[in-house]
């Protein structure tokens, strides 16, 4: 064994040099070498080496402090490796092999995976997707559990000392790395080593400051109000500085950079939590880390009812809204029509029970416990990919509002993903799953994406499983209301926007490099905005479309023209409580929309308290020569909802269950059972109740009352209704899950 010398070094390397600083490549293989035998300090010199190869000797270690700042290329292979940790110095290493260490285990090459954050080639073969779940997938799912121990088992000590802080830090670890199972019994060892680092992370952001996350504007910017964006929700606002009013104003400021990872989740997840109180329904919570509560301008007075923007010509002719259709429509409903059976399975026999699970404020403005003010608007759950699907599909759920895009796993309450982007507000959001190519000889594979966008005009595009906001396009000049996602295209999305107009858009696939294209494939034109999109199940090219002034269906379908050209709406779907309209009543606006099934919708107009479930075929059927542009819907039930005056409380459906849910204004959540819906008949011409009325969980906060019910905007349920996530106008996130029958 030659001992390693400055002169070696330069013999070895390449290219030909007199400086060990210049050499980019160093051939060190089969020399019989030892740990005791490579010197870190001179090897340290190599601040240009690129390429190592230190193959067929006997190392056990990597030389723990030897940083080589370029280095990409190291082979190890043919040596007696025992701990990889050693090479963690190493954080730009792109390819590595370790062939022939008899002592390397799978657990060790997770380990690398982990330690060496831009690692892509080992052992010849690309583990980009892999090490991409190691490092996120997986630790994200031991935090959730880590998390659930701490929260279980311990507790911050009173007063924080450093000899206290570091006994908990052991009894802390030991725990989670007892406690913690999950994955395969053939990584267990990684997994307990990933744990321990974790938890040890997981202490430390317990005791260490937070970092102010909000992007501050400068003067300038701040002097630079320009256009006052739509507001969703029109409400007064008494004694709230301008500053945080619900819909920020524009500023003239530069696009602010995508935050996929930046921002900690567990730091701004400010959670309620619930506890049961015996002989009572209501829930009490606390809140981690406030000890008072916001202040708050008394009641809230009734919001101002929406403006539907109609024309003088429509406002002075309300008769002719109804027409003799209507009254035909109405004929038909009483005489003719019943509500077609459901296909009969065991679980949609018996209504499912829902108790509240979590509370959370994961949307507050600088993760403040005092924040109330932010609206929350939109939430969906994650789809499942196959019936292999490992990601917990059906158990994290996305939510929008204020200036972040948060997924939540149901169970645990714990935030997975938080996505900020300061200075927007977001009120939409979907999800799909296109395909992500993986190179020339590897087949595409379906991944699950998210869109979101908001007052800015903006389409995010985002990839949770990999933690990465990767792109984004401008749909429209003005602020986006909804997006929605084709069912069967899964790669086209409709946007509909202040602007009235809803637009189709390709966004394809995605490249392993997060290389995308966006074309925009088809323009409709809506006289007022867009609230909510649905696609009848059994029509590719039929899009309907609620807003502010009807329901409307659109003809999508592509032809050989330009498809870009504006189109305007094919038809019109009218309601019975068109006729009841008056100066202080405007029924027109459709804010909730969803099919139960095949062909039974939910809808729900501004104003009236029902929500009319109707026939979309025996509404189309009505209009058998198409010259007509108005059809009344063929109403096979009306469901007794509350009374309000607030609008865009959106309902929903869960077509497994055949569940339809709307929350009020009180923090109530109305849910119809189909199966239950059935028995009652529907002939009666008087309002069916509801299956259940869900109250508020009243949460309170340690010493202080409970909160009152807010409006809640939105509501979303997973496909089994395991659990179902309710959003409120008050920055409160509302999660429910199913009770199992005893």
């Amino acid at each position: 064994m030659e001992k390693i010398t400055e002169k070696l070094l330069l013999e070895k390397g390449t290219p030909k040099t007199n400086k060990l600083e210049q050499v980019k490549t160093l051939n060190l293989s089969k020399l019989g070498l030892q740990l005791q035998d490579l010197p870190v300090k001179l090897l340290s010199r190599l601040q240009s080496l690129e390429r190592l190869d230190l193959s067929g000797n006997r190392l056990q270690k990597f030389p723990k402090n030897l940083k080589l700042p370029v280095l990409f290329f190291l082979d190890l292979s043919d040596n007696q490796m025992e701990d990889v940790t050693t090479l963690e110095s190493l954080s730009t290493l792109e390819e590595l092999k370790m062939d022939d260490n008899l002592y390397i285990t799978v657990s060790d090459n997770y380990k690398l995976m982990v330690l060496l954050p831009n690692l892509r080639i080992f052992n010849g073969k690309d583990v980009s997707t892999t090490a991409n779940h190691l490092r996120f997938v997986y630790s994200d799912n031991l935090r959730t559990r880590i998390a659930a121990v701490w929260e279980k088992n311990f507790s911050l000590p009173d007063p924080v000392t450093a000899d206290k802080l570091s006994d908990l830090e052991t009894k802390f670890v030991s725990a989670a790395c007892k406690q913690v199972k999950y994955g395969p019994s053939s990584v267990s060892e990684f997994t307990r080593w990933r744990v321990g680092i974790l938890a040890i992370e997981y202490l430390h952001s317990l005791t260490e400051p937070k970092e102010d996350s909000e992007s501050k504007e400068s003067t300038d910017a701040k002097d630079k109000e320009v256009v006052v964006t739509p507001c969703k929700r029109k409400q007064p606002q008494p004694d709230m500085d301008i500053g945080v009013r619900l819909s920020p104003r524009k500023r003239l400021r530069p696009d602010p950079p995508d935050s996929p990872a930046g921002d900690s989740p567990r730091k701004s997840s400010l959670r309620l939590r619930l506890q049961t109180q015996p002989q009572t329904s209501s829930c009490s919570a606390k809140t981690n880390g406030s000890s008072s509560t916001p202040t708050r301008g008394g009641k809230d007075a009734p919001r101002a009812k929406p403006k539907t923007h109609q024309s003088k010509a429509n406002e002075a002719k309300p008769k002719e809204r109804s027409g003799k259709q209507d009254g035909r429509a109405s004929h038909l409903e009483k005489d003719c029509y019943t509500m077609p059976l459901f296909k009969t399975s065991s679980r949609m026999q018996q209504p499912v029970s829902l108790k509240p699970l979590h509370v959370l404020q994961c949307h507050s403005k600088q993760d403040s416990s005092e924040d109330f003010t932010t609206q929350l608007w939109a939430c969906a759950f994650h789809p499942a990919l196959d019936s292999s699907d490992s990601g917990g599909g059906s158990r994290l759920v996305a939510t929008c509002g204020g200036d972040s895009v948060c997924v939540i796993d149901c169970e645990t309450g714990m935030v997975m993903k938080k996505y900020k982007v300061p200075g927007e507000e977001f009120f939409s959001l979907a999800w799909s799953t296109v395909l992500m190519s993986r190179g020339s000889k590897a087949s595409a594979q379906p991944c699950a994406v998210l869109a979101a966008g908001g007052k800015r005009g903006l389409v995010k595009l985002i990839h949770p499983r990999n933690n990465l906001a990767y792109g984004e396009f401008r749909a429209s000049r003005k602020a986006l209301s909804v997006l929605r996602f084709h069912r069967q295209k899964e790669n086209f999305l409709f946007t509909g926007s202040y602007d009235n107009k809803i637009v189709m858009w390709d966004i394809g696939g995605i490249d392993s490099q997060y290389n995308f294209k966006v074309v925009q494939l088809l323009a409709l034109e809506s006289r007022t905005t867009p609230l909510h999109i649905c696609l009848p199940p059994t029509s590719n090219n039929l899009l309907l479309v609620a807003c502010e002034d009807g329901l409307f269906c659109y003809n999508t379908q592509l032809g050989t023209s330009s498809t870009t050209k504006s189109r305007s709406m094919d038809m019109e779907i009218t309601f019975p409580i068109y006729e009841k309209e008056d100066e202080d009543h405007e029924y027109h606006t459709v804010d909730g929309m969803s099919f139960l099934n095949d062909d039974l919708v939910a809808s729900k107009n501004y104003m009236h308290s029902c929500i009319y479930l109707w026939s979309w075929s025996r509404t189309v059927a009505q209009r058998p020569d198409r010259k007509s542009r108005k059809v009344c819907a063929v109403i096979v039930a009306e469901l007794q909802w509350a009374k309000t005056d607030i609008p865009y409380l959106a309902l929903n459906t869960c077509p497994g269950r055949g569940y339809i849910v709307c929350g009020d204004e009180k923090g109530r959540i109305w849910t119809y059972h189909a199966a239950n819906l059935q028995k009652n008949g529907y002939q009666t011409g008087k309002p069916i109740p509801p299956t259940d009325v869900l109250e508020w969980p009243a949460p309170r906060r340690k010493g202080l009352g409970s909160l009152e019910g807010p409006s809640i905007n939105s509501v979303a349920m997973d496909p089994e209704l395991t659990y179902m996530v309710a959003l409120s106008d008050k920055n409160m996130v509302i999660i429910w899950k199913k009770e199992e029958c005893s």
